[in-house]
C-alpha cells in the first residue's frame, strides 16, 4: 500500500511540475509592424527595414515577412512565433539564382537580436528595433 502511495505522489509531483513549467513560458508577443534591422558582414554593419505581419492560424503564430535587402531588393519570406523566439526564412532571387537568408533570434520588448544562416557563406549576428507609429 505505502508503494502504490508512494508512486501516486510521484506522478502528482510530475504532473504538478509539468503544469509549472508550462506556466513559466513566455507569451508570444506581437511582432506586427516596422523593424528598423541591423546586420554584422563581412563588410561592416548593414542597416535596412523589415516588415512583420503576425497572424494566428489555429493555435500557432505565423509571420509573413518583407526586407528590403541592402542593395535595395525586396526579400519576402515567411516563419514562425512561439514564446519570445522567432524564426523565418526570405529568399532572394538573384541572376546566378535563388538564395535563402534564415533567421533565427529572440524578441524582448520592441528589441529583438539573433543570427541569420547565409547558405554556404556562413552566419552573422543581426539586431532589430521596433519603429514607433
Amino acid at each position: 500500500m505505502v508503494k502504490k502511495f508512494s508512486a501516486f505522489l510521484l506522478i502528482l509531483a510530475g504532473l504538478a511540475l509539468a503544469g509549472f513549467a508550462q506556466a513559466q513560458q513566455p507569451a508570444t508577443p506581437d511582432v506586427s509592424g516596422v523593424w528598423e534591422f541591423t546586420m554584422q558582414t563581412p563588410r561592416g554593419e548593414m542597416k535596412n527595414e523589415a516588415t512583420f505581419v503576425q497572424t494566428k492560424v489555429e493555435d500557432k503564430y505565423v509571420l509573413k515577412v518583407s526586407m528590403v535587402g541592402f542593395n535595395g531588393m525586396e526579400m519576402k519570406g515567411e516563419g514562425a512565433i512561439k514564446g519570445n523566439e522567432l524564426a523565418w526564412i526570405v529568399t532572394i532571387n538573384t541572376p546566378n539564382g535563388d538564395f535563402q537568408l534564415s533567421f533565427t533570434g529572440k524578441v524582448d520588448g520592441a528589441k529583438m537580436a539573433g543570427e541569420v544562416q547565409m547558405g554556404d557563406f556562413g552566419s552573422s549576428a543581426w539586431t532589430a528595433e521596433k519603429k514607433k507609429s
